[in-house]
């Protein structure tokens, strides 16, 4: 992020504004509907974000999930076992799944975030502009991204899961763990799952997904777009700033709605656990799954993964946000009306 290339930013808008030929340069990208652009930061931003913390999640996933051999070792341990046994890609195991669910679930959330946001303004005029306005947005845009990507969510977990896809590659007897062949990638686990369960089964654990995510994506935006307003003017284009914002907005997001998420992850691998690991108990609900989870594992459990999170966290919704409003820039997104007005 050099000043040549802000220079060049600054120079493609001016030209923009005064109708230079500069304008020539990027007919390409003005031609694009607003929403389209929208689709394009949003995916861009969710992908390079979600990459940059593929090793912290896939601790976090196996931590959440009791994997035999890591219920008991903190984040540190678990990322040195994992390099032991399966190497630095062992770190990016399930996060193909990842990305490619990433990619249309942040394209369909910030877009829809901005659809959401307008509407609300023009038909709800009497809620103002202010931050309010983004957390009703956002909820309304988390589960919308959620109810469309969910099953790539699911087959990102079963990946992630799986400590190894040949057991006799793993010390330490684990040959047990698994009462049928591990997964061989996203469609094979797709299938997999229709085939048993049907559509119901793509969608296990869609219930605790949306009641954590719609808080959680509500208060992100709320926290983050609050936090710019007691920004100087002056650095309102900060990335310092945006990454500071951005990442406050996740921790303490993400602290109110974790156990939430520890529900769904058990809810998304009950079929691969094993009964002298976890017991046949099946949740049929957000609200059994917190109280059975607190009565047999321990309401620690409800918070297991919570420190890796708090460190994937940072990076991840910060450069997640500041990657949004840096593509905005490039893609020539119009400001937000609240923008305008003021």
């Amino acid at each position: 992020m050099g000043s040549p290339q802000g220079s060049t930013l600054r120079t493609n808008v001016a030209g923009l504004v005064d109708g230079s030929t500069v304008q020539t340069e990027v007919s390409h990208i003005d031609c694009l509907p607003v929403y389209v652009k929208e689709l394009i930061a949003g995916g861009a931003a969710g992908a390079f974000a979600k990459s940059i913390v593929a090793p912290l999640e896939r601790t976090k996933i196996l931590l959440q999930t009791r994997t035999h051999g890591f219920e008991s070792l903190g984040v540190h341990q678990s990322l040195r076992k994992l390099l032991k046994h399966e190497g630095i890609v062992g770190f990016y195991k399930g996060n193909g799944a990842s990305v490619i669910r990433i990619i249309p679930y942040a394209a369909i959330h910030f877009m829809s975030y901005e659809q959401y946001r307008g509407w609300i303004l023009e038909n709800y005029s009497s809620l103002g502009s202010g931050p309010l306005i983004d957390l009703l947005a956002g909820s309304a845009s988390g589960g919308t991204a959620v109810l469309c990507t969910y099953p790539l969510d699911l087959a990102r977990t079963k990946l992630a899961y799986q400590v190894v896809d040949t057991r006799s590659n793993f010390r330490g007897g684990i040959s047990s763990l698994y009462p049928r062949p591990a997964y061989s990638g996203i469609t094979d686990v797709l299938t997999t799952v229709y085939k048993e369960g049907g559509i119901r089964g793509l969608y296990r654990g869609v219930g605790p997904t949306l009641t954590g995510i719609l808080p959680y994506a509500g208060l992100k935006f709320y926290i983050y777009e609050k936090l710019k307003t007691h920004v100087p003017e002056q650095h309102q284009n900060s990335i310092v700033m945006r990454l500071s914002c951005g990442a406050l907005a996740g921790l303490l997001g993400q602290t109110f709605t974790y156990p939430l998420d520890v529900v769904r992850r058990q809810m998304q691998v009950e079929s691969l656990q094993s009964s002298t690991i976890q017991g046949d108990t099946r949740f049929r609900n957000t609200w059994e799954g917190l109280t059975t989870i607190a009565r047999n594992q321990g309401w620690r459990q409800l918070f297991a993964g919570l420190s890796i999170n708090y460190i994937k966290i940072v990076p991840s919704v910060a450069v997640g946000f500041t990657a949004y409003d840096m593509m905005k820039v490039w893609l020539r997104i119009p400001p937000r009306q609240k923008d305008v007005s003021a």
